[in-house]
């Protein structure tokens, strides 16, 4: 399959024919240190309350009691104000003294409850001073802009790391961008076709982006009909857009911000003229997580987030699955833009592993062109131009300024995209001062959602390098805000409510609100303080034994928790939880507890790890009478996702009582996420409810036997998951014919005999789509 990529919404004309993480930047050092030495003049003094003093003072207004005891002190006093009646700001001579001996006087005095300095504060959250950053709005927060990520706030808990590296599998860059060129890392071209290679060196070392252009010629008479479902346009200097996003220099009085400011960018080439080939695309992703790719040297720079603004029409085909599940086993998180038809998620947002991002306009609304599902992760801004935007003079008020080349085929000065739509070859419009053959483009499109959520997740990974890509997920999720359920567009009728795509056709190309299930745009609306906050929560790991038997100890280790960078776990907290079995726990408030496996049904026990901020994590762990399973790393930042959730964990007890042919009967229980006799469905033989020849079974586990058997039988009896069938527990009753023992003839008797004292099924559910 040829994948029509890169997943982005350009306007433009047609053309007429680590290792470690290393220091973080401290934003603020220069103010701090240029604030520090000044000169103290004012102070913070609160008075004891009158009736806590004796004396005239008891009269005075709070004004002459702060004279008072400037008297008393004997310092001059310039000026004072009050906050409170009893507490004032007072202003002091500059020849008072230090600080230290102001504050010691005044302190002294009888009347000063106490004294403060008051000092100059300044914001965490420092805006960069970038040239360009004001028309980022999608960075900043706003009433109007509730989809905006809110990066400036983030900015003050940390502006990435600069050990960290984001691979960006797209066109290629501009390296020579003055607002890119520091962050990139060497790439590598991986393109296979020198017609889609445009010029460019592929296969082999480099990813600089020669230009995409599409001619009128290319669609009629490309190679192999390759660009035939093509339109002639401009180079879209795409892979240069993204990056720009993911981590333009940031604070260099130039240009555009980054979501990150420090981590590297690792530019893979797989994309050209007209698209690229899945196996391109496959072949990037797995060296840039570092897995050696036949005939390709190995990645010195392996990345911890792969960024992929790209897609196609379909479902995951098993290529793209495999390559994902090969890089999030190294704990490399992949995110992919879900495309810009309006229907069904595209390869490879949609495969298992991937975070799937979707598009918003700035109100919070799903944009009219995003793809959207149940595969979606999360969603972020898109941008869009407003109804208003109805003419190429028009401005696109909501494009997503980043950082481009002004080249319409081959490279031209480099420089940052605009909010309107500029004819290549003339340069006619009044609102686009550029030379003709150059261009300057509005920048909207899921492709640039992606690497939005590739930079929040970046900033995360900086102060907790522990956490792998099903954790970062899961945090992102965690840290989203919830959709607006009215748009601030709509001027009379609000729009919609978002829907599953029922199939490729049921495209929704306008405006809808996202739904809060997490079945079309995902768990929310990227955030990056909100997702800090998740990352900076320890991670609870728990390691379990090889093998579990009924009766015996089972040992829960915990010692594998971590905690944020530059953070210890303080406190570890066994607990049961409610619902099945409460098993009795030993050690439950160290790092390593125990239980006994019981001899039938299931329980379930928790760990909180707490760190020394007071931040806490919880995992839970599933034991039963042969096994003990945890969607919980055995280890902090080691391992793949687990496939294990404990939710769906099933055991049947039979017991022991012998049942009459045609007469007696055996209940039966079975424990399914911690609750006994829940959402299960009872099979005899694989029959739901049994039948006349094997016996039948009721919907609370009351097994009846045949009334009569010609010879000894065996049947087995099941509990299936209603919720996920693959998830069962059995256990197995011996149907044995006997003699009645007198009056001649015979009887047949059964007697229910327990294959062992449970049969427990650690059963696996098929990891899902979303993770």
């Amino acid at each position: 399959m040829r994948l029509i990529v890169p997943a982005c919404l350009i306007a433009v004309a047609a053309l007429a024919g680590t290792a470690g993480f290393a220091a973080e930047l401290n934003p603020l050092s220069a103010r701090a240190k240029a604030a520090g030495g000044a000169p103290v003049e004012s102070f913070i003094v609160k008075l004891h309350s009158p009736a806590a003093i004796r004396g005239s003072a008891k009269l005075q207004t709070p004004r002459e009691r702060i004279a008072a005891v400037a008297r008393r002190t004997g310092l001059a006093l310039a000026a004072q104000r009050p906050i409170t009646s009893l507490m004032h700001v007072v202003q002091l001579a500059p020849a008072a003294g230090e600080a230290a001996a102001v504050l010691a006087r005044l302190r002294a005095d009888p009347e000063v409850e106490y004294a403060e300095p008051d000092l100059r504060r300044h914001v965490h959250a420092l805006q960069p001073n970038d040239q360009l950053y004001m028309q980022q709005w999608y960075l900043q927060v706003a009433a109007t802009t509730p989809s905006a990520i809110d990066a400036q706030d983030a900015w003050s808990t940390t502006t990435g790391s600069a050990g960290l590296v984001i691979a960006d599998i797209d066109t290629g860059v501009r390296a020579d961008h003055p607002d890119l060129a520091a962050r990139l890392l060497p790439g590598y071209c991986f393109i296979s076709e020198s017609f889609v290679a445009n010029g460019g060196a592929c296969p082999g070392p480099g990813a600089i982006d020669p230009g995409d252009w599409v001619t009128s010629a290319d669609v009629s008479s490309s190679p192999n009909g390759i660009c035939n479902t093509a339109t002639a346009e401009p180079s879209s200097w795409h892979g240069t857009r993204v990056a720009g996003i993911l981590g333009a220099i940031t604070n260099n009085s130039a240009g555009v911000a980054g979501v990150t400011w420090s981590s590297q960018i690792l530019p893979v080439r797989a994309l050209g003229k007209c698209g690229g080939l899945d196996s391109d695309i496959i072949s990037g992703m797995l060296w840039a997580a570092g897995i050696p790719v036949a005939g390709v040297p190995n990645n010195p720079n392996p990345a911890q987030i792969i960024n992929m603004s790209l897609g196609g029409t379909g479902s995951c085909l098993l290529s793209y699955q495999d390559a994902i599940s090969q890089v999030t086993a190294k704990g490399v998180l992949v995110v992919a833009s879900a495309g810009n038809l309006g229907g069904p998620v595209d390869v490879p947002a949609n495969c298992p592993g991937a975070a799937g991002i979707a598009g918003l306009r700035q109100a919070g609304t799903k944009v009219g062109y995003s793809n959207l599902g149940p595969e979606i992760a999360l969603a972020a801004p898109a941008g869009n131009c407003g109804n208003a935007f109805t003419t190429s003079q028009s401005a696109c008020v909501y494009s997503l300024t980043t950082t481009t080349n002004l080249g319409a085929m081959g490279p031209d000065a480099n420089d940052y995209t605009g909010q309107y739509y500029c004819d290549a070859t003339s340069g006619s419009f009044p609102n686009c001062a550029i030379s003709a053959g150059q261009y300057r483009s509005y920048n909207i499109g899921t492709s640039f959602s992606a690497p939005i959520v590739s930079g929040i997740a970046a900033l995360m990974s900086a102060v907790n390098g522990k956490l792998n890509s099903c954790e970062l997920i899961a945090r992102l999720k965690e840290g989203a805000q919830p959709f607006p359920q009215t748009s601030l567009d709509a001027t009379t009728t609000q729009p919609p409510m978002c829907h599953v795509p029922a199939g490729a056709s049921d495209v929704q190309g306008s405006e809808c609100i996202c739904t809060q299930d997490d079945q079309t745009c995902g768990a929310g609306m990227a955030n990056a303080p909100g997702a800090l906050t998740a990352a900076l929560r320890p991670i609870a790991a728990v390691a379990l034994p090889a093998s579990v038997s009924a009766g015996a100890t089972v040992t829960l280790d915990g010692s594998a928790s971590a905690a944020a960078n530059g953070h210890v776990i303080s406190s570890y907290q066994w607990s049961t939880v409610s619902g099945g079995l409460t098993l009795a726990l030993q050690g439950a408030g160290a790092s390593k507890a125990s239980v006994t496996a019981p001899a039938c049904g299931i329980g379930t026990v928790a760990l909180t790890v707490t760190d020394d901020a007071g931040r806490a994590d919880t995992a839970q762990v599933v034991v039963g009478p042969t096994s003990a399973a945890t969607s919980a790393p055995a280890v902090a930042g080691q391992g793949s996702c687990s496939v294990t959730p404990a939710a769906v964990e099933v055991a049947v007890c039979p017991g022991t009582d012998s049942v009459q042919a045609g007469g007696g009967s055996q209940s039966f229980t079975a424990t399914l996420a911690n609750t006994t006799n829940s959402a299960v469905t009872w099979q005899v033989n694989g029959v739901t409810g049994g039948n006349g020849t094997v016996g039948t079974i009721s919907t609370s586990g009351v097994y009846t036997p045949p009334a009569g058997v010609p010879s000894p039988a065996t049947v087995t009896v099941s509990a299936v998951s209603v919720a996920d069938a693959a998830s069962s527990g059995s256990a197995q009753v011996t149907v044995i014919a006997r003699p009645s023992g007198g009056g001649g003839g015979a009887t047949d008797w059964l007697s229910v005999l327990a294959g062992g004292a449970l049969a427990f099924a650690a059963a696996r559910r098929r990891q899902g789509q979303r993770v």
